[in-house]
C-alpha cells in the first residue's frame, strides 16, 4: 500500500445537502422547512429547552434548599502517603513546599487539607490549613507536629459571635 492508494471508506464522505435549488433537486420551494410557522422563518432558531412559549419545566418546579457555592472553601487534599514519598525525615512541610512538589495544584490562593490515607513513618513538621483527625494522629505518632493555618475567610473558632461593648 502506498500513500496514493489511501482513500476514505465508502460512505464516509457525503455531499452537502443543497436546499432551495429548484424543484428538480427534490428540496426546492420550502427547502425542507415545511409550510409557515416559526421554524420556517429565516434566522429563526430556538434553544433546545424551548417549550413553545409555555412556562418552562425548570420554572414550574419550586426552588428548594440551600446552595453554598459562593461561600464554600475548597481545600486541595494531600494524603500522608504523598508526604511520606516526597519529603525527607525531619523536613518542614508547608503549603509552599507542597505546591512546589506538585502535590496540590490549584488556581489562586491554594488551601490544603492533609488527609490520613497511607502510612507515615517519617518525623515531619507539617503546616497546612486543615488536618483530618486520622492524619493529625498519624503525624504526631511519628514524632512530628501539626500546625493549622486559619483561613482569612473563616471566622476564628475562639472569637465570640458578639463583640464586647466599648467602655464609656
Amino acid at each position: 500500500m502506498r500513500l496514493h492508494d489511501l482513500k476514505p471508506r465508502p460512505g464516509a464522505k457525503t455531499r452537502r445537502k443543497r436546499v432551495g435549488r429548484g424543484p428538480g433537486s427534490g428540496r426546492g420551494k420550502t427547502s425542507t422547512r415545511g409550510h409557515k410557522g416559526q421554524n420556517s422563518r429565516t434566522g429563526s432558531s430556538t434553544r433546545a429547552t424551548f417549550e413553545g412559549g409555555q412556562m418552562p419545566y425548570i420554572r414550574r418546579l419550586p426552588k428548594r434548599g440551600f446552595n453554598n457555592f459562593v461561600h464554600r472553601i475548597d481545600y486541595l487534599a494531600v494524603n500522608l502517603e504523598a508526604l511520606e514519598t516526597h519529603f525527607d525525615e525531619g523536613a518542614t512541610v508547608d503549603v509552599a513546599a507542597i505546591t512546589a512538589k506538585g502535590l496540590a495544584n490549584g488556581k489562586g490562593n491554594v488551601k490544603v487539607k492533609i488527609l490520613g490515607t497511607g502510612e507515615l513513618k517519617k518525623k515531619l513538621f507539617v503546616t497546612a490549613h486543615k488536618f483530618s483527625a486520622k492524619a493529625k494522629a498519624a503525624i504526631e505518632a511519628a514524632g512530628g507536629s501539626c500546625t493549622a493555618l486559619i483561613a482569612a475567610s473563616q471566622p476564628d473558632a475562639e472569637t465570640p459571635a458578639e463583640q464586647p461593648a466599648a467602655e464609656e
